[in-house]
């Protein structure tokens, strides 16, 4: 294990179900791989449920709900995808308002598969030269985005990816600019 994040807290951004695991579970453990402390925030407190594409998977502990978590807090935000997951974080204020919050202090943001809904809701891809899940293309562009179809896409301070398959690429740049934070 490597010391590169020395204990900064990363905030995971996910609603009570539908998140896709392996794009909760690879970042994570990204971020613990370089010293990091990931901390699962949630509109709910209790235990949230993740999924293999449709089917159930694991269940994880909430850290904190979003509605009590102060952005100033954490070194970056990591919204993991999954379809159900970033629609219902989309229809909450205080998930929304805390998005638009820790865009607006510079610091990473970082979004794969479909949680760039989340962001579109948040009103920060205006401008931004964005990916996500193909489905997704015409929702960000009508966001005021620029959507393409590309692994990893850095725009700032915001860093997307399309889907599972691009996990190594998008953990790289998520723990690079990490580390960039003072």
């Amino acid at each position: 294990m490597s010391d590169e994040l020395s204990g900064k807290q990363v905030a995971f951004l996910v609603a009570s179900e539908g998140i896709e695991q392996v794009e909760l579970t690879e970042p994570w453990k990204a971020v613990e791989a370089a010293g990091g402390t990931p901390k699962l925030l949630s509109p709910e407190s209790g235990t949230v449920q993740a999924f293999h594409h449709l089917d159930k998977a694991d269940t994880f502990d909430v850290d904190q709900t979003v509605a009590t978590a102060d952005p100033a807090d954490y070194a970056a935000l990591v919204l993991p995808g999954g379809v159900a997951n970033p629609d219902a974080l989309r229809m909450d204020k205080d998930a929304v308002a805390f998005v638009r919050s820790f865009f607006e202090s510079g610091r990473p943001v970082a979004a794969i598969c479909h949680a760039a809904w989340t962001l579109a809701e948040a009103d920060v891809v205006r401008g931004r030269t964005v990916t996500s899940w193909p489905s997704l293309q015409t929702d960000l562009r009508n966001a005021g985005g620029n959507w393409v179809d590309e692994e990893v896409v850095v725009d700032g301070n915001l860093i997307t990816s399309r889907n599972p398959g691009d996990l190594p690429a998008f953990n790289a740049k998520l723990v690079e600019f990490i580390e960039r934070e003072e």
